[in-house]
């Protein structure tokens, strides 16, 4: 049992109480102030998360060696590179959904023979895909219906479900890549 919910002892979860509440007003007014001082602070909240997520999963295909790009860690899930394909091809669904334009998919996920170079030149271009897609919206247009799965829905909601997609398979990358030895971008300078 943790030390502040032993009964009687009020000085500790005192303390603690304290500290949280410090810290959770602390983080309310630096938040507040990045929202007074943003023109859009919905969609630059985004551009922020898309733009980590998107910066480990590109670091972690260039930090992935060639020769492991086909590994897989049993025959019924992707290989590396066929998710990094699937995340490739998922950005002009969902960006293009956002912005209105038909861009194609590449059909990355189905193309085995692609060197590592090649993969990660087209994931970067698939991610500019989303950057303009985010760059072209405001908070007011950020909240207008697209259409999403058979559906209408707020493009924010697109961008944000495109984003947990991309976090979901960067999960999966970070397990390929300890199998393999490797410290995923998201770990380094932790050890």
């Amino acid at each position: 049992m943790h030390r502040f919910l032993v009964k009687g002892d009020t000085k500790m979860f005192g303390n603690r109480f304290a500290f949280v509440a410090a810290v959770a007003a602390a983080m309310a007014m630096g938040n507040l102030c990045w929202a007074q001082q943003a023109a859009n602070p919905l969609v630059e909240g985004q551009q922020v998360i898309h733009n980590m997520v998107k910066n480990n999963i590109i670091r972690a295909a260039e930090k992935m060696p060639e020769e492991h790009y086909p590994f897989r860690p049993v025959p019924e899930v992707m290989s590396f590179a066929e998710m990094l394909g699937h995340i490739a091809d998922s950005q002009y669904s969902y960006c293009a959904s956002v912005t209105g334009e038909r861009k194609p998919s590449p059909g990355l996920q189905k193309k085995p023979n692609l060197s590592k170079g090649e993969l990660v030149a087209a994931l970067k271009e698939a991610f500019a895909v989303c950057d303009q897609a985010i760059a072209s919206l405001t908070d007011a247009k950020a909240v207008e219906l697209a259409p999403f799965f058979g559906r209408q829905a707020p493009r924010l909601t697109i961008l944000t479900f495109n984003t947990a997609h991309n976090d979901e398979h960067y999960g999966n990358l970070v397990t390929y890549m300890r199998m393999k030895g490797l410290v995923p971008p998201s770990s380094e300078g932790r050890r």
